[in-house]
């Protein structure tokens, strides 16, 4: 059975597949702690939410990307994935904290693509920085 484990595709069919099940919970918390829906929004051409959105799941991918390459069984990859999300998850609270003239999530909903091109590569950049931290 180990035989089957040690195969390089199953590695990478494993890891495929935690990552894309990490991605949808962690898309649902963030879902959960933004005022806007972020499907039904994307789906009415909103492209702020879309930038927003699509910052959040490069940085997820991302960050699991040094994750994986840093790990070398998937309980620890996903350890340090989870812990990554967090990581990122603050610098979302962190982001809105540090703008207290307006909200970033009802000017995202407005379409404001100035702080949805913001939101996108703060999610990116942050990405970057916890990735390193992981490697």
């Amino acid at each position: 059975m180990n035989q089957f484990w040690e195969n390089e595709y199953i590695q990478i069919a494993a890891n495929y597949s935690v990552v894309i099940l990490c991605m949808i919970v962690f898309l649902a918390i963030f879902e959960a702690v933004t005022k806007y829906r972020n499907w039904e929004e994307i789906k009415k051409g909103n492209m702020s939410v879309a930038m927003a959105t699509g910052g959040k799941i490069f940085g997820i991918a991302n960050i699991f990307r040094y994750s994986i390459e840093q790990n070398e069984t998937l309980l620890t990859m996903i350890g340090s994935g989870v812990f990554g999300f967090l990581l990122l998850l603050a610098g979302y609270f962190i982001y809105e904290f540090l703008t207290p003239k307006f909200k970033i999530d009802e000017e995202i909903q407005r379409d404001n693509r100035a702080v949805g091109f913001i939101s996108m590569v703060i999610s990116i950049g942050l990405s970057y920085v916890i990735g390193a931290g992981i490697s």
